[in-house]
């Protein structure tokens, strides 16, 4: 089964950004997805913010380590509240994600499916990452901001806001994680603003 929705929040963005973009993809097995994209207004950042270090900052391409585990520490934070377990940060999942961040800012688009047609469950066939597994589940979220929009800690928390990205988040059965940022938007964000792109793929797998 597939379904796909479209909403939004009513908040007015701050002047001096876009409001972030997010897109939400899910696969299980046996065979079910759902997906849900948002244009969303961004939300005030959580108070977790203030103990992720670096979750404050707009990524650049020296401070993508910075704000990839800033991203994680969050996510982390909004899991541990609700009595879930951490996050992994998983080197295969990490590679798929980092290298669709860049796709999506290299060829302009923003979306689930790439223009040449790869899904998440292709791309990340390609790794390692489900070799020799019995079952697994793969979930995929994706935003873009711009200027103030573009931090992780608005990134997180605008994600928290969506239904679809909150499930995600919030899923019991998965345990490990690949972040990908990359520097630019997907889609122009004017010239003297600075935007990034995320791509977070979420995983659980059971070996034979």
């Amino acid at each position: 089964m597939f379904r796909d929705c479209t909403g939004g929040l009513s908040l007015a963005p701050p002047t001096d950004l876009e409001p972030p973009s997010m897109s939400r993809l899910r696969f299980l097995l046996p065979a079910f997805a759902t997906a849900a994209t948002a244009m969303a207004a961004v939300p005030a950042a959580s108070s977790a913010a203030t103990t992720c270090g670096g979750a404050r900052l707009r990524p650049t391409v020296s401070r993508t380590a910075q704000a990839r585990h800033a991203t994680l520490c969050l996510l982390n934070r909004e899991r541990t509240r609700h009595g879930l377990p951490r996050l992994r940060l998983q080197v295969s999942l990490t590679h798929a994600a980092v290298k669709y961040s860049h796709l999506m800012v290299r060829q302009g688009f923003f979306g689930h499916v790439s223009p040449g047609g790869s899904t998440v469950a292709q791309r990340i066939k390609h790794t390692r990452y489900l070799r020799g597994v019995r079952s697994w589940s793969l979930g995929e979220n994706l935003a873009w901001g711009s200027g103030s929009a573009s931090t992780p800690a608005q990134i997180v928390s605008a994600w928290m806001r969506s239904p679809g990205h909150r499930r995600n988040i919030l899923d019991r059965g998965f345990r490990e994680i690949g972040i990908g940022l990359a520097p630019g938007a997907p889609r122009r964000a004017g010239s003297s603003v600075a935007g990034a792109t995320y791509t977070t793929d979420f995983g659980r797998r059971q070996h034979r």
